[in-house]
């Protein structure tokens, strides 16, 4: 046999082989190609863009053994690099970008996804509302004014509307190519296969998750009449709904808790000329921002609008008659305040369910504890709003901020911190505002703004009637300021003051004769600080 001929069979036969493991290592290099790309929304990221995206992730947050309630940033700067295309992609019914919670969070955050070219066919929100994230503030605001008296209803208060934006309707949603799921709340995740299961039975596969789900009306037990009817809480449309339907029919009404919730329903209830009592535990109203003489004020106010408080009380039960509806307030002193209609607005928790068994929680303030860009102990997990427990930087601590303007601003920050190189941490400035008595026909309108931190010695300047300011100082600095029917402008020094903390002369500023003379002073310190 020639040489050749025995050759030959050994020569196709490498050949071949040789082929066969080129071809397989393309396929397999494309496979975790795609692999990484898919992966990639889900990694949180720092940029640092050359032929791909490095990428880091936290890890488990720990607790500083010096401070309790802060987290160390050490727990959040452990690097894990990954190089990856620069584009992301998913197939199918996979979503790349998933929010859960039909709130100000997810609304706001579907705005900064749309400002950024990231959300058409690419975004998914799943809520378990009927509608698309509205300003949830108005329910206990104007959507609560009687019917004749203008009352808010949507769509006219859907985000972004509340902060001078556009108006996000189901319709916005289509066109922008965000796909809405109402009506359906997630009920599970497993974070590793990276899949969610809504209560209706879907699957959906996500690359990147922001939970956004809120808080929860904390509820009386139902073994105290909790579940009554006539027994209302307010957290959704359909909460204001039921309650607007009730106050039409009711003749005496009872608000028991004196924070937000039980001052603005107070005076809602007044709007409809109804018998009105609040019932709280505390010495006074708002007792965690109001100091006693700031609230004396404001109760002031609600008694010359035939409102009643009982003080200082505990509630034993709520009483039904023989329909079932609620008939009164019985408390542990043995009195009973007759009732046709109970709001019960007596805090919120945050809902954590069903992802607390997969983040780490906070068990001081609550919530999913977070890092300063909003990133969970997961990669490419996050949380943002009422529900995230956040390094509240400027006073050193971890916080769980429940307010509307806090909603908007760490969405906002998170969504950017997750599709930009944006890098810098979460630099929030506490803020808290209410109004009151603005329907038509009301014989004062009242709007309060609060800015910074209520440590220290209170200053108060000026009667309620035009306005009045309060002051915090501590160690000769102004931590905090609070402000009743201040004009834009002055409204609008606020954070200033409140956010460079200016070093003021305490009894100059015990001095001023007016509200403007004492917003003059403390405009003047930042100047002086500087």
């Amino acid at each position: 046999m020639p040489f050749r001929s025995v050759l030959e069979p050994i020569f196709y036969l490498l050949f071949f082989s040789t082929i066969h493991t080129q071809i397989m290592t393309f396929f397999s290099i494309m496979h975790s190609a795609a692999t990484v790309r898919r992966s990639m929304a889900s990694i949180c990221s720092s940029l640092s863009i050359k032929s791909g995206v490095s990428l880091w992730c936290p890890r488990s947050p720990s607790l500083d053994s010096h401070h309790s309630s802060v987290v160390t940033s050490r727990s959040f700067h452990q690097r894990r690099n990954y190089v990856v295309s620069a584009s992301s992609s998913f197939a199918n019914d996979n979503r790349e970008f998933v929010i859960v919670g039909g709130g100000n969070a997810a609304g706001y955050a579907a705005r900064t996804f749309v400002e950024h070219g990231m959300a058409d066919g690419k975004l998914c929100i799943v809520s378990k509302e009927a509608y698309a994230p509205y300003e949830r503030p108005a329910l206990t605001k104007g959507y609560l004014f009687p019917l004749d008296k203008k009352p808010a209803r949507l769509p006219g208060f859907h985000t972004c509307v509340g902060s001078g934006g556009e108006r996000q309707t189901s319709d916005w949603y289509k066109e922008k190519g965000i796909e809405m799921i109402y009506e359906d709340p997630v009920t599970a995740i497993d974070a590793e296969k990276r899949t969610l299961t809504t209560n209706s039975g879907k699957l959906l596969k996500f690359g990147s998750l922001i939970i956004a789900t809120g808080c929860t009306a904390s509820r009386f037990p139902e073994k105290i009449g909790g579940n009554l009817r006539g027994v209302h809480y307010i957290r959704d449309v359909a909460d204001a709904d039921s309650l607007v339907s009730s106050l039409a029919k009711a003749q005496k009404v009872v608000v028991v808790g004196g924070g937000y919730i039980g001052m603005e329903v107070a005076a809602a209830a007044v709007g409809w000329n109804l018998d009105t009592t609040v019932i709280f535990p505390e010495t006074h109203l708002l007792p965690r921002l109001f100091t006693p003489s700031l609230a004396q004020k404001y109760e002031e106010l609600y008694q010359e609008n035939g409102v009643k408080f009982i003080k200082g009380a505990s509630i034993k039960s709520l009483e039904a008659g023989p329909d079932g509806n609620v008939t009164g307030v019985k408390l542990e002193n043995g009195s009973t305040i007759e009732a046709d209609l109970v709001v019960i607005g007596i805090g919120a928790k945050p809902a954590v369910s069903p992802f607390d068994k997969a983040v780490s929680l906070n068990t001081t303030v609550g919530g999913i504890e977070v890092d300063g860009l909003f990133r969970s102990s997961l990669p490419g997990i996050f949380a943002v709003g009422d529900v995230a427990a956040f390094p509240l930087k400027m006073y050193n601590k971890i916080s769980r901020v429940e307010h509307v303007d806090h909603a908007r601003r760490s969405a906002q920050h998170c969504v950017k911190a997750l599709l930009t190189a944006q890098t810098h941490t979460y630099d929030y400035l506490p803020y808290f505002y209410s109004r009151v008595f603005e329907y038509e026909g009301s014989s004062r309108k009242v709007w309060w703004q609060f800015f910074g931190d209520n440590v220290g010695e209170a200053i108060q300047i000026g009667n309620f009637d035009p306005k009045i300011a309060t002051f915090w100082l501590d160690s000769g600095k102004l931590k905090g300021v609070l402000l009743e029917s201040g004009s834009p402008e002055e409204f609008q020094l606020l954070p200033k003051l409140a956010k460079s903390q200016p070093s003021i002369d305490k009894v100059k500023l015990q001095s001023a004769a007016s509200v403007e003379e004492a917003l003059e002073i403390a405009s003047a310190s930042i100047l002086e600080t500087a």
